[in-house]
């Protein structure tokens, strides 16, 4: 644990003296009189905010309580723009270095935001907003001292290089806060700490982010970021020089949080130099907009000039990056494409397939695979039980189509108007499906528990035979789902519970005790329950079969290779899988046989005979054979 400065502790003992105040002080053991007059300082504070928040209203963004003594003389600009003060660092506070003399007064500092000031030079606008704020202190109580702190002053003496006016606004324990003055603490806290364990490697500590552009608010994450110097790393990597500081500076954020109430807000981001260059270079805008609107709490001199440079308009992009920058746009437009391809062939698909199983399922069918649940829906909702209508059968049958078109190939795209369509007929489906699930529950009230039961056993026993769980018996289902299931983290505590509840709702039933109202709250658990486990098996199908793909690049083509139990099947152009697809043997050494054609209904059937798809392991004489089939400049793709 690294210990507090004695700057932090005494920021720390500032903000306590506020809080204390706010207090209940009926409950601390303070002499009346003492109570009477820390009611009146509080109400005389409340007062001095109240009017100075109705004169200068939106402007102003922090009014603290300094320390007792922590009263330096701030500079502000002459007419000429020199400085016509020198900001001296503010003595240590302590009870008995408080004189006499000051005993009764209370420092206030009030920070402002001048971004809109226009009309007026800075120093003018200081001396206007001095003179009135003094007097509004005064008039309240003649022991009120103010300073006035504009933000614009703020960030010059750091731009500067000086940190004592931030050290100062840091130190102020809030009265009035739109976030500023919280930022500034944390940030100054965190800084101080990071500098003690690592100088050596910090360049530049900066604040950056909404605040800096007035388009914070007290929610906002406060912004920093962290250039550590990796040109003379000798012992590690830059990247471990990263991921290790990286980790260790995060760290000291969230103790800085602690230390100072400000949790959860600090969003830290390092870079090390050499990206930082880099990025530079290539136009990176999130670099650019960091030099930007970027303030340096700590600069070794290469924050500053890299500001000022961008600024002057010295640092322009690269050639390489102005072609980066164009060739992005077609990129990303394509990208949108296959993102609306793929809700499309997806995301409307499953929305609506996963429930329609699921209805099935209540009502007593076994998992129906894609291809058959809208034939068993017509079948038996809209043709034998008369529970639902032939549109909404309909709308899941236009969807498994486009799906299909767009996996074949036989539909290249989809706009977004076609989109829209899908996700409209998708809620209408959903509403009416959650309509449905009533109405089989309704019908079912005429029926036993063990219907329930039998259904809920049945897909359990699915769900853990796809896990290698055989033969599972009664007795050990509910010990095996906690132990194979639930405690492996592949199904949340809950669905244990309802599984519990089903069973134990069965006993209950055999023996005649169960209640109507207990029935109704079984239907509900088994309703969620199939569900859930009908979407764990339609993820667990499909990131099997992801185990049995191999995705290749050859040429400017894409293709795959599914390696299914003794069968590969060879799509040779991914956009045109319905043109070239051929089949072979795969060999008892890995190998391929003889390439013969074949079709995507062929390949269709195949995968419908595995409930989960084997694990496969590639083989040296595979490589060979995959040179042959798409050629020498084949590549095979990772992360696809």
């Amino acid at each position: 644990m690294i210990k507090k400065s004695k700057k932090v502790k005494e920021i720390t003992k500032v903000d306590k003296r506020i809080e204390e105040k706010k207090d209940d002080l009926k409950e601390l053991n303070i002499p009346a009189e003492a109570k009477e007059k820390i009611d009146k300082i509080k109400k005389q504070l409340d007062i001095f905010k109240k009017n100075v928040m109705e004169k200068f209203d939106k402007y102003i963004i922090g009014i603290g309580l300094l320390p007792p003594e922590m009263h330096p003389k701030l500079p502000h600009e002459g007419k000429d723009g020199g400085k016509e003060e020198k900001l001296e660092e503010a003595p240590a506070v302590s009870a008995s270095s408080v004189s006499k003399e000051n005993k009764d007064k209370i420092n206030i500092l009030v920070l402002v935001d001048d971004s809109d000031s226009k009309k007026m030079p800075k120093y003018e606008l200081k001396t206007k907003l001095i003179a009135i704020i003094k007097k509004i202190a005064e008039d309240i109580d003649k022991n009120f001292t103010t300073d006035v702190i504009i933000l614009s002053e703020l960030w010059q003496s750091l731009y500067d290089g000086k940190s004592t006016m931030v050290k100062v606004v840091s130190a102020a324990a809030p009265i009035y806060d739109k976030g500023m003055l919280a930022a500034i603490k944390i940030a100054e806290i965190h800084k101080n700490m990071v500098l003690k364990k690592f100088e050596k490697y910090i360049v530049s500590y900066v604040l950056s982010g909404s605040l800096l552009r007035g388009e914070a608010t007290k929610e906002s994450d406060i912004d920093v970021f962290v250039v550590i110097d990796d040109t003379d790393v000798k012992k590690m990597t830059r990247a471990e020089l990263k991921d290790k500081l990286r980790a260790i500076i995060i760290g000291m954020g969230i103790e800085a949080g602690e230390m100072t109430g400000v949790k959860n807000k600090l969003n830290i981001q390092v870079y090390i130099l050499t990206d930082f260059w880099e990025s530079l270079k290539e136009a990176n805008p999130i670099i650019f907009t960091l030099l930007r609107d970027g303030v340096p709490f700590y600069d070794r001199g290469i924050f500053m000039p890299w500001k000022q440079l961008l600024k002057m308009g010295k640092i322009k992009p690269s050639t390489e990056a102005i072609e980066l920058f164009m060739s992005s746009g077609e990129k990303m437009l394509e990208r949108t494409k296959d993102k609306i391809k793929y809700m499309g062939m997806e995301d409307t698909y499953y929305s609506i397939l996963t429930p329609s199983q699921a209805a099935l399922m209540l009502f007593g069918v076994p998992p129906p695979a894609p291809r058959e649940t809208a034939e068993l829906m017509r079948e038996i909702f809209v043709k034998k039980e008369k529970l639902l209508e032939e549109e909404y059968v309909k709308i899941l049958e236009n969807n498994i189509k486009i799906r299909k078109d767009l996996e074949h190939g036989t539909l290249k795209n989809i706009t977004g108007k076609e989109v829209d369509k899908l996700i409209s007929d998708a809620e209408k489906y959903l509403k009416r499906i959650k309509d449905l699930f009533t109405q089989i529950d309704e019908m079912k009230q005429k029926e036993s528990v063990k219907y329930v039961y039998d259904s809920v056993v049945t897909i359990t026993r699915d769900i853990m035979k796809l896990e290698g769980i055989e033969k599972v018996k009664d007795s050990e289902m509910l010990k095996l789902f906690e132990e194979e299931m639930v405690h492996r983290g592949l199904i949340p505590q809950k669905y244990l519970t309802m599984l519990n509840d089903i069973i134990e709702a069965k006993k209950e039933y055999d023996v005649g005790k169960l209640a109507k109202h207990e029935v109704e709250k079984v239907k509900k658990h088994s309703s969620d329950f199939i569900k859930f486990m009908v979407e764990y098996m339609q993820r667990k199908r499909g990131r099997s079969l992801e185990r049995a793909r191999i995705r290749v690049k050859h040429g400017s083509r894409y293709g795959e290779v599914l390696l299914l139990d003794d069968t590969a099947f060879i799509i040779h152009d991914i956009d045109n899988r319905d043109k070239e697809i051929s089949k072979a043997k795969i060999n008892a050494d890995g190998s391929l046989g003889t390439t013969e054609p074949t079709t995507l209904e062929e390949l269709e059937k195949h995968l419908a005979k595995f409930e989960m798809f084997p694990k496969v392991f590639v083989k040296e004489p595979l490589f060979e054979n995959l040179r042959n089939i798409f050629g020498k400049d084949v590549e095979i793709l990772i992360n696809y």
